[in-house]
């Protein structure tokens, strides 16, 4: 799979967001390690502690589904759908994403021309995970 495809899944899935409070509409595409691709949207809630996050959606519909191991994300955002910069994980999703993913796991993203690829290690250093307990 490449960067351009999942990425595309992603900007699939943000088409499909949910978001009428603030209009920042969110996809995630993850790769799992055998090929199989779960997408996920950003879902808002007007009790706003309830909304969840595209990266969370996505790993959530994984791991209901039985994957485990993951090797990418494409993530894309905008306000309106308009992909214009970067979308980085929010805190949230960063400690989900470590959680079920090695520090060599990719996350990629676009500006719209331009992809940038970032492990999660350089996304997220010192981070506090399963390592750190086990």
């Amino acid at each position: 799979m490449t960067e351009k495809k999942l990425i595309e899944k992603a900007v699939l899935a943000m088409n499909n967001s949910y978001s009428p409070y603030s209009g920042f509409r969110v996809g995630a595409a993850l790769l799992c390690k055998n090929g199989n691709i779960y997408i996920g949207t950003n879902v808002e809630n007007a009790s706003y502690s309830a909304t969840i996050c595209a990266e969370r959606s996505a790993i959530s519909g994984a791991i209901s589904n039985g994957e485990t191991k993951f090797s990418a994300m494409a993530i894309v955002g905008g306000k309106n759908g308009e992909i214009n910069d970067y979308c980085y994980p929010c805190g949230i999703c960063r400690q989900v994403i470590n959680e079920f993913c090695d520090k060599d796991f990719k996350i990629i993203l676009t500006n719209g021309s331009t992809v940038k690829t970032l492990s999660l290690n350089e996304l997220l250093p010192h981070s506090f995970g399963r390592d750190t307990l086990c």
